[in-house]
């Protein structure tokens, strides 16, 4: 059973608020939840409408069974004063570094250093215990980067493992890839039904399977209604006019001859179901194309009002029915 849910996806699929859904999901029934933003954008505090999250872990939901939801926005430059102390007891050595800009530097220039603080940070919380001998959370939801550059982002500690063949680096880096190639870890990819968001996402599968990381689920969100079933569809296709401003016409919507508003409101009608009917059926092939990846596939529908609180509590409820126990 996979404890940390990577969710990535391409740009305008809503991959922050399927993750803010999936952690609230994961953390009903009594459970604990951390959900981890890595990319400073603090749009995990948006959704749940509350202050700027600072570099702590801090209770920011409670879902449905008394679950706590932990959100963290993990900051590079502490996360390094972190690794510093940790490893180096660098303690005030590394706040006075911190001030002459050298922190700043280091996670700026070094390459892949900023991707390495981060990852294993969100691995640490995965690994953490109490003094109970528990794990300190049920499971840890990251916020992740988009998908072209998600299997970089968790493949840069086996780069750096190659580079630093011994010490406290080299052994950082070997613990955290041993979490994020395990089954303990599942990558989730956020698409939309359409060609290019479903196209990055069978590249992005493909990629993170090159790379033997662990692949988890599809997640198709702002699914929009079928207005019209195939019959409807096909009915309107037959152009039929007359039949369509009659029915109109006995809907109380005006007269059904040559000139009459029932009349008049045919064309937009069918122009209309045409329209739907092409978007219906463009929605199908992209299913069908994620199909092929064999992976398990949920669904969340497009909330006519934008993604409020309550609303993210409604996605988070619909993918709890829809995610395995």
């Amino acid at each position: 059973m996979s404890r940390l849910h990577v969710v990535s996806g391409k740009g305008g699929t809503g991959k922050t608020t399927v993750a803010a859904a999936l952690a609230l999901a994961l953390a009903t029934e009594g459970r604990r939840t951390l959900l981890v933003e890595v990319e400073g954008r603090q749009g995990i505090a948006q959704l749940f409408e509350t202050e700027a999250l600072p570099y702590e872990e801090r209770k920011i939901a409670v879902a449905p069974g008394g679950g706590e939801v932990y959100a963290l926005a993990i900051d590079p430059e502490l996360a390094l004063l972190d690794y510093l102390q940790m490893f180096y007891k660098m303690g005030s050595a590394g706040r006075a570094l911190k001030k002459i800009g050298a922190i700043d530097f280091a996670t700026t220039v070094a390459p892949g250093l900023r991707d390495v603080l981060l990852t294993g940070k969100a691995c640490e919380a995965v690994r953490r215990k109490g003094k109970d001998g528990r794990f300190a959370y049920d499971s840890v939801v990251m916020d992740a980067p988009p998908t072209g550059r998600i299997t970089r982002f968790l493949n840069v500690n086996d780069e750096v493992a190659g580079l630093a063949r011994v010490g406290p680096i080299h052994n950082q880096a070997q613990a955290v890839m041993r979490v994020l190639k395990s089954p303990e870890t599942a990558v989730h990819l956020v698409t939309l039904l359409e060609e290019m968001p479903v196209q990055e996402t069978m590249d992005g599968i493909a990629e993170l399977r090159a790379e033997n990381l662990p692949t988890g689920a599809v997640v198709i969100n702002m699914v929009r209604p079928a207005v019209l079933d195939a019959a409807a569809v096909g009915i309107a296709a037959t152009q039929e006019r007359a039949g369509i401003a009659q029915v109109l016409a006995r809907a109380g919507l005006g007269a059904a001859h040559a000139g009459g508003r029932a009349e008049q409101l045919v064309e937009p009608l069918l122009e209309q179901a045409h329209e739907h009917a092409e978007r219906v059926s463009l929605e199908r092939a992209q299913r069908a194309e994620l199909s092929q990846l064999d992976l398990p596939t949920h669904e969340l529908e497009m909330l006519p009002n934008g993604v409020d609180l309550a609303g993210l509590y409604r996605l988070a409820a619909d993918l709890r029915k829809q995610w395995p126990a």
